[in-house]
């Protein structure tokens, strides 16, 4: 069966960084688009970063020069390194899939890892 495993949250400090990670697997991971999205206490879910099939990335205005977004096919794994982390990045973050080929396209969600910003 279809699965996205996030995992690398945790608690930092302002201005630390983390590294989150989200497995895939039961589908073809290199055709579809991966995305991170989060969600805040009190805040609807919001699109944070994604990444194509082709590796063509989109941020948030928020986090852009301070996220990356990274895949490895081989790994069924999409990365995002968040640096310069600030209280406001505090949320649970979800890695979510989306299919390139088919209309409407197949799409899956993870549970969510919870980043914590604070001192």
């Amino acid at each position: 069966q279809v699965q996205l495993v996030e995992s690398g949250g945790g608690l930092v400090q302002p201005g630390g960084s983390l590294r989150l990670s989200c497995e895939a697997s039961g589908f073809t991971f290199s055709r579809y688009t991966m995305n991170w999205y989060r969600q805040g206490p009190g805040k609807e879910r919001e699109l944070v970063a994604g990444i194509t099939s082709s590796g063509i990335t989109n941020y948030a205005h928020a986090v852009k020069d301070r996220f990356a977004i990274s895949r490895d096919n081989a790994k069924n794994t999409v990365y995002l390194q968040m640096n310069s982390l600030k209280p406001e990045d505090t949320a649970v973050y979800y890695c979510f899939a989306k299919g390139e080929i088919y209309r409407p396209p197949y799409t899956y969600w993870g549970q969510g890892t919870q980043v914590t910003v604070s001192s």
